[in-house]
């Protein structure tokens, strides 16, 4: 047993494990993964009171996890991950961030390096004509209200039904695009308006779009199934729910704020506002969020869908035969229901992520078709060759 730079008591249970033993109001002990130069890295102590504080939530099963980069958020640390009890727990959109949904989308290509090297300057500036990037920009897909409605109770099939998504684009997203439970009701007015006009924009912050290569690979097998080798050329795309996730964050965050005294909550930190998860607000919020969800699956599929048809402009072939196919789209700040094993037995929970991603072995029917037989892996290493970035710093989601 030690202590951190605040005083709290800090069990070691392996290399890569540490414990923040349960004590005053948390009602689960504190864990974190990570060796120990990330463990003890400047600034960790604000992160690990949060750590701290998300175990004092209602409901909350097992612990207050931390994945190795773990950094100061919004309520909880980004990098934090919790389960809430489907009954008696709660849902805080502390635990989901600003940026509902936001993710990240590796897409292939065809292309070797040798094929785009000479003609990249153009390529970017086709890119950056075609993808809006920074605060406001306008997206590359125009609707009407009601064609908003739609989009965000349907997502990515919404698109595909348009002919601006693929099958395949559908069975590689994350939950085939489309979160349950979407009720554009439940969403504001405002925050309708504010997101009118940003499907397909890259946005602000730690946001990009990047043209990548193909380094070396760690793992044979995954990199097989993934369709990826040595000195291919990929694009990146890191970017959300723009201003309408964050506005749905902020008009729920208010409500909560204001119900936490008739439910009898009292957090450590206000950023912490929650509701139970099936309370009205709880239950709003979570139907808004899901919205922003699929807000966000669209406006990457809707970037992507510009990527392909930059990359066939610069190199004179569809897209198709330019074998331009998405690998996978995951997303990083979400709260969804989920079946786990919880002390032997299997129990819905609300699993909240934060700047932290779903991790699944093979055979698990989450997965792609394609995917299920093929060991978890390595990520294959990339090199960027060019970047539309919104910011240099890469990290905050929350």
């Amino acid at each position: 047993m030690g202590q951190d730079g605040a005083g709290r008591d800090i069990e070691r249970l392996g290399e890569y494990v540490w414990r923040l033993p349960q004590t005053g109001d948390m009602r689960v002990p504190g864990v974190v993964y990570a060796d120990r130069s990330l463990f003890d890295q400047s600034g960790h102590d604000e992160a690990l009171q949060q750590v701290v504080n998300v175990a004092t939530l209602p409901g909350i099963v097992k612990a207050s996890i931390a994945m190795p980069d773990i950094h100061w958020g919004y309520g909880f640390p980004i990098g934090g991950v919790a389960a809430m009890d489907d009954v008696d727990g709660v849902v805080s959109p502390g635990g989901v961030g600003f940026d509902i949904n936001c993710g990240v989308r590796l897409v292939r290509t065809g292309l070797r390096v040798d094929d785009v090297r000479p003609r990249l300057p153009e390529l970017m500036h086709e890119l950056m004509r075609r993808v809006p990037q920074g605060t406001g920009a306008r997206g590359a897909l125009r609707l009407s209200p009601s064609e908003l409605r739609r989009l965000i109770e349907q997502g990515v099939p919404y698109l595909a039904e348009r002919g601006l998504a693929t099958e395949r684009d559908l069975e590689h997203t994350e939950e085939g695009g489309r979160l349950d439970g979407a009720d554009a009701d439940a969403v504001t007015h405002k925050a309708l308006q504010r997101g009118l006009l940003q499907v397909g924009s890259l946005g602000a912050g730690n946001h990009f779009l990047e043209v990548q290569v193909v380094a070396d690979v760690a793992d044979e097998r995954a990199a097989e199934a993934f369709g990826v080798t040595p000195g291919q050329v990929v694009v990146m795309i890191h970017s959300g729910s723009r201003g309408f996730g964050h506005q749905t964050c902020t008009d729920h965050l208010a409500r909560m704020d204001a119900a936490m005294r008739h439910y009898g909550y009292e957090p450590p930190d206000r950023q912490l506002a929650c509701a139970p998860v099936r309370a009205t607000e709880g239950r709003d919020y979570l139907a808004a969020m899901a919205c922003a969800g699929n807000f966000a699956f669209a406006n990457r599929q809707m970037m992507m869908h510009e990527v392909r048809h930059a990359l066939a402009e610069i190199f004179g072939r569809a897209w198709e035969r330019l074998g331009v196919e998405l690998v996978y789209d995951v997303a990083h700040n979400i709260a969804k229901r989920e079946i786990h094993v919880v002390d032997g037995v299997e129990r819905p929970v609300w699993v909240h992520r934060k700047g932290a991603t779903r991790a699944f072995g093979p055979g698990r029917p989450d997965l792609p078709a394609d995917y299920r037989r093929r060991p978890a892996g390595h990520h294959p290493r990339r090199h960027g060759l060019g970047e539309l970035a919104a910011g240099r710093h890469r990290r905050g989601h929350g």
